[in-house]
């Protein structure tokens, strides 16, 4: 029933990005700041007047990078738009070999200093590897959610790889935390695809929900919300990586290892099978690796239009209107 909007080790900035009508092209629109987001007077004046089918937002807490401008999330390049929720292990030991694994330009692209965005530009140079060159004007769908699903499941192998190829006499001697926490969102204005992941068979990954309904409307005090249900179907569909509201049988917790897809008013959820997934279901993992990060295992958020759940292959609050698609 309430937004729980501040923490504060969550501070280090903000971003929202936003996908505004098609005559004024497929680019989002994006808007970030270093000022923590509840202290921000002109992001409550733009959210009170912003209508968006597709919305990401994200608070930062640094990890990697200095607070800045062109390390605030999200990123974009052309119509796709990124975010992280998270930490690539043993990063300053893969960041040289990352690099030298992509193209020139997409090398080139990075301005800031982060872990996050060096993975957006790993998952451009596989989405052009994979013969969709993130340049090119995509169809009136978008790339499809296929493609955006498959780039994004190679990304996290292409980062798996780079860190086991550190040599185990260097681990050992320099202490390394090889494991990485890898909670992505990657949008290209028609598709949203989210990863709840991390590189480990015992530790549980930073935490992520969905929550759908017909509506999401405030409740007359400041900062109350409620999602509403007038009927079976969903108009809209929120992802965060904690509950936005206190009634938590509201919010569906995504699982460990898991990507999560949204399109034409359809989520599904797929396992991610590689070495760190287990199929049993009461397969119990430590909290402490995430905690240790400061984050929650059980702050990024997406809303989306109706909603259906299918087993297969920072923090923010806006108030998007009906049909919208929003990550927070």
């Amino acid at each position: 029933m309430t937004v729980v909007c501040a923490w504060p080790h969550n501070g280090d900035g903000f971003g929202i990005g936003y996908y505004t009508h098609p005559s004024l092209g497929p680019e989002p629109c994006i808007f970030t700041s270093t000022i923590p987001a509840w202290n921000c007077i002109n992001l409550e004046r733009l959210a009170s007047k912003t209508a968006s089918s597709l919305i990401f937002a994200h608070l930062r807490a640094t990890t990697e990078g200095s607070l800045s401008d062109s390390n605030c999330h999200p990123f974009c390049h052309k119509s796709l738009m990124w975010m992280h929720n998270g930490n690539i292990g043993a990063w300053k030991y893969i960041k040289r070999r990352l690099g030298a694994s992509i193209k020139d330009q997409w090398y080139i692209y990075v301005q800031g200093g982060t872990d996050s965005e060096w993975a957006f530009a790993l998952f451009l140079d596989t989405m052009e590897n994979m013969g969709h060159h993130p340049d090119t004007e995509p169809p009136s769908g978008g790339f499809g959610h296929a493609i955006l699903r498959k780039a994004m499941l190679r990304t996290i192998e292409r980062i798996n790889t780079l860190i086991d190829e550190i040599p185990e006499e260097m681990c050992a001697a320099k202490d390394l935390d090889r494991r990485s926490l890898l909670n992505f969102a990657v949008a290209d204005g028609h598709s949203v695809i989210c990863t709840r992941y991390v590189s480990s068979c015992t530790d549980e990954a930073a935490s992520l929900y969905f929550s759908s309904g017909t509506s999401w409307k405030a409740q007359g005090t400041a900062g109350h919300y409620q999602m509403e249900r007038r009927d079976k179907g969903s108009d809209i569909v929120l992802v965060a990586s904690e509950p936005l509201t206190f009634e938590r049988d509201n919010w569906v917790t995504v699982p460990t290892n898991s990507v999560l897809t949204i399109h034409k008013q359809t989520v599904l959820i797929h396992p991610i099978l590689d070495k760190y997934y287990n199929h049993n279901p009461s397969y119990s993992r430590s909290s402490g690796f995430a905690v240790s990060k400061g984050l929650d295992t059980n702050v990024a958020v997406a809303l989306v239009s109706a909603v259906e759940t299918s087993p297969s292959d920072g923090n923010l609050s806006t108030i998007p209107h009906e049909g919208a698609h929003c990550c927070l």
